[in-house]
């Protein structure tokens, strides 16, 4: 079973790998800023990609990849990392890593409409209801019914439960997520998973080094690495995200149709349950539960296709 789905299994791994960062970079973000955060990451994702490669190529560098590789892994890691986590981990600041993971599981469905119209991936019935069934659950965990407000007429209201420009953020980094995730595959093709993820890493890192150039914000990096606690939880997140984390879901991509290695990689949110109410002392109801046992079910059923 295990080789029968080996992309599948890669991208349970996946989202194990950014339950740890998203609650690693939401921990660094608040104490030194998401744009602090991604850019440090970054590079030293590189330097561990560059040892590692070394140590299992024989290549620090990814000298032995294809133009085409380059071109749709640079364009991939410039989407995925320079905007889409951009916009991400300044949503994880906004309205929390909860709420962020809410927006991004509508990765799947938007991976699979990417990917049927870029690859030419279809998706059998049963695969449809598995990535329907696992989304239901995980908006079932973190989504939850705030009450009506009384507005200054005298009418009910419903007030909306985060601010606005939290969520938008945290759809773009969806959107950013999806596209990069179909690019990866294109441009991958059968390359080594991990020396495609250090392109598309480097590709961030030049993206995010503009950024920085451009707004002048290299204060808040010196800044950033003085602050002990935000640089240790940046180092976790930067083994298990763009390092673990990036790779398996290529790994995942290049094993299976993008929209279900999307799916099952979406299921962060449920994964974070067990964490909440050992580490944090949080108190989960039984709807958040029912919630996980559906999102489990549907990943059941993406595994039996």
């Amino acid at each position: 079973m295990f080789q029968s789905h080996f992309g599948e299994f890669a991208a349970l791994m996946t989202a194990f790998f950014w339950m740890v960062t998203s609650m690693s970079f939401e921990a660094a973000g608040k104490r030194i800023g998401s744009l602090t955060v991604n850019l440090i990451r970054l590079y030293l994702a590189f330097i561990i990609y560059t040892i590692y490669l070394y140590f299992t190529r024989g290549l620090a560098f990814p000298t032995d990849a294809t133009a085409h590789a380059w071109f749709w892994l640079s364009i991939s890691g410039l989407v995925g990392f320079a905007i889409g986590d951009l916009l991400l981990f300044q949503a994880f600041i906004v309205v929390g890593a909860r709420v962020s993971m809410l927006m991004m599981s509508l990765v799947p469905p938007i991976t699979a409409l990417i990917g049927w119209m870029i690859l030419g991936e279809t998706l059998s019935l049963q695969a449809i209801a598995g990535m329907i069934l696992t989304m239901i659950g995980i908006v079932m965990v973190v989504l939850k019914r705030e009450a009506p407000q009384l507005n200054s007429k005298g009418k009910n209201k419903l007030k909306f439960s985060y601010p606005l420009v939290g969520v938008l953020l945290a759809l773009g980094g969806a959107i950013g997520q999806a596209v990069g995730l179909v690019l990866s595959k294109y441009g991958m093709k059968d390359y080594d998973a991990f020396a495609a993820s250090q392109i598309r890493v480097l590709a961030g890192l030049v993206g995010f080094t503009l950024i920085f150039i451009f707004m002048n914000k290299w204060n808040k990096v010196w800044t950033g690495i003085r602050n002990k606690k935000g640089l240790l939880f940046t180092g976790i997140g930067s083994v298990f995200g763009p390092f673990l984390g990036v790779s398996f879901s290529l790994l995942a991509v290049q094993n299976t149709n993008t929209g279900i290695a999307a799916t099952i990689m979406s299921i962060v949110p449920v994964l974070i349950i067990p964490p909440a109410i050992l580490i944090f002392k949080e108190k989960v109801n039984l709807k958040e539960i029912i919630g996980a046992m559906i999102a489990v079910g549907g990943v059941a059923l993406l595994f039996l296709e």
